[in-house]
C-alpha cells in the first residue's frame, strides 16, 4: 500500500469512533496547549525583562553599601561602607572606562499641589543622572550644575506623579510642596513603565542631589552610586577600576573592612533570566507530564483497537498485506491522532496566550518556533507511543 492509501484508512478508522478519538487526543491537546502557552508567556517575560533592564540606562553599573565575601571571609554586620561625594570624584578622575558617575539619595515623601496629594519616591542625583539612566524629558528642561551647587528647590516629575497631581494640565513651572517645602517643577520625564522588580519607574520625583540631601534627608553620606561605562565593552573594565578606587579610598581612610557591592546590567539581567528560566522549567514539566499522559492514552486506545480489529487484520493479510503494511497502518493512525491533537492544542494554546495578554496585560510572544515545536512534540509522541501497538498488530 502507498502512503495515501494508508493515510485514508487511518482517517476512516479514526472517524468511526469520533468521541473515543477525541478523548484519546485530549491529553495531547492539553500538553501541546500548555507548551505553546508556556513558551509564549516565557518569551514575553524575557522580552519584558530585556526592555526593563535596558530601561535602567546605558551600560549602567550600580555600587551599593552592603556585605560581600572577600577571600572566603564575610564582613561583619555593621561594617558597611558609607560613600561620600569624594568617592564619586575619585571614580570620575581615576577610572578611564567610566563616562558618568553620580551619587544617589533616596527617600519617600508626600507631595501636594492644590488640594491634591500623592505619596511617592524622591531621588536626588547630579544632572548627569538622566544621561546615565538614558531618560529623556517629555517637556521642560533638566536642572543644571548651578542648581546642584546651590541646592535649588527644583525637580522633575515622573508621569504617574503628574497624572495624580495635575491630570491633563502641564506641570512645568508649577510649585509643589514636598514635605511642606516648596519646589518648582522644571520638567516632566518620559514614561518608562515598570522596572525588572515590577516597580513603577514613573512614580518618582528627581531633584539635585544636594537639594535632596540637605533639604529632605538631612544626611551627608551617599545611599548608592550609579555609573555609566564609556561603552558596552568597557563595563567589566570599569567595574574593576571602580572596585580598586573604592577599596583604596576606604582602606586608606582607616576602614578595616571594605563592605560594598558592585552590580552591572549584565549581572542583573542574568539573575532575572535565571528566575524566569526556573519558572519556565516548572511550566515545561507540567506540559511534559500532560504529553506523557496523552501518549499513554494513545497507546492504550491503540492496543484496544488492535484487539478489536483482529478479524480486519487477518483479512488484510489473507488478501496479501505484509506485516510492514499492517504496522504502517496502525502507526499512521497513532501519528494522525497525535498530530490532530497537537493542531488543536496549538490553536487552544495560542488562544490562551491572547487571553492572558488581553485580560492580565501580560506580554506574550507566540513564535513560529513554538508552533513548530508543538507539531514536533505531537508527532514524536505519536510515533513513540504508537510503535508498540503497531508492532503488536
Amino acid at each position: 500500500m502507498n502512503f495515501g492509501t494508508v493515510l485514508m484508512l487511518a482517517l476512516r478508522s479514526i472517524g468511526r469512533n469520533p468521541m473515543r478519538s477525541f478523548l484519546t487526543m485530549l491529553g495531547i491537546v492539553i500538553g501541546v496547549a500548555a507548551v505553546i502557552a508556556m513558551l509564549a508567556v516565557g518569551n514575553g517575560a524575557k522580552n519584558m525583562i530585556s526592555q526593563q533592564i535596558g530601561a535602567l540606562g546605558t551600560n549602567v553599573i550600580m555600587v551599593m553599601p552592603g556585605a560581600f565575601t572577600q577571600g572566603g571571609v564575610r564582613s561583619e554586620a555593621g561594617t558597611s561602607s558609607r560613600f561620600t561625594e569624594d568617592d564619586i570624584a575619585a571614580i570620575t578622575a581615576k577610572c578611564q572606562s567610566v563616562k558618568y558617575a553620580t551619587p544617589v539619595a533616596r527617600t519617600s515623601a508626600q507631595i501636594k499641589f492644590g488640594n491634591q496629594n500623592w505619596r511617592t519616591s524622591v531621588y536626588g542625583g547630579y544632572p548627569n543622572y538622566l544621561s546615565i539612566r538614558d531618560w529623556p524629558l517629555s517637556s521642560g528642561t533638566i536642572y543644571t550644575e548651578s542648581d546642584e551647587h546651590s541646592s535649588d528647590k527644583v525637580c522633575l516629575l515622573g508621569q504617574t506623579v503628574v497624572d495624580n497631581l495635575f491630570g491633563d494640565k502641564n506641570p512645568v513651572g508649577a510649585i509643589i510642596r514636598i514635605k511642606n517645602i516648596p519646589f518648582r517643577v522644571v520638567g516632566v520625564l518620559e514614561s518608562k513603565g515598570q522596572n525588572a522588580m515590577g516597580m513603577d519607574q514613573d512614580d518618582q520625583v528627581i531633584m539635585p542631589f544636594s537639594t535632596a540631601q540637605k533639604r529632605l534627608i538631612g544626611a551627608t553620606y551617599v545611599n548608592s552610586i550609579i555609573i555609566s561605562a564609556i561603552d558596552e565593552k568597557s563595563v567589566e573594565d570599569a567595574k574593576q577600576q571602580i572596585n580598586q578606587v573604592l577599596v583604596a579610598n576606604h582602606r586608606g581612610s582607616g576602614g578595616d573592612g571594605v563592605d560594598f557591592t558592585i552590580r552591572t546590567q549584565t549581572e542583573i539581567a542574568a539573575a532575572a533570566e535565571k528566575t524566569s528560566g526556573t519558572m519556565g522549567m516548572l511550566l515545561a514539566s507540567i506540559a511534559a507530564v500532560s504529553l506523557l499522559v496523552g501518549g499513554i492514552g494513545i497507546m492504550n486506545i491503540m492496543l484496544v483497537s488492535v484487539a478489536e480489529r483482529k478479524r480486519e487484520i487477518g483479512i488484510r493479510m489473507a488478501l496479501g498485506a505484509r506485516g510492514s503494511d499492517v504496522l504502517a497502518q496502525f502507526l499512521v493512525e497513532a501519528v494522525v491522532l497525535s498530530v490532530l491533537g497537537g493542531t488543536i492544542g496549538i490553536i487552544i494554546g495560542g488562544s490562551i496566550s491572547m487571553m492572558i495578554a488581553t485580560f492580565q496585560h501580560w506580554p506574550v510572544d507566540v513564535s513560529w518556533q513554538s508552533i513548530a515545536l508543538g507539531f514536533s512534540f505531537s508527532a514524536a509522541v505519536g510515533i513513540f507511543f504508537g510503535w508498540y501497538p503497531a508492532k503488536t498488530a
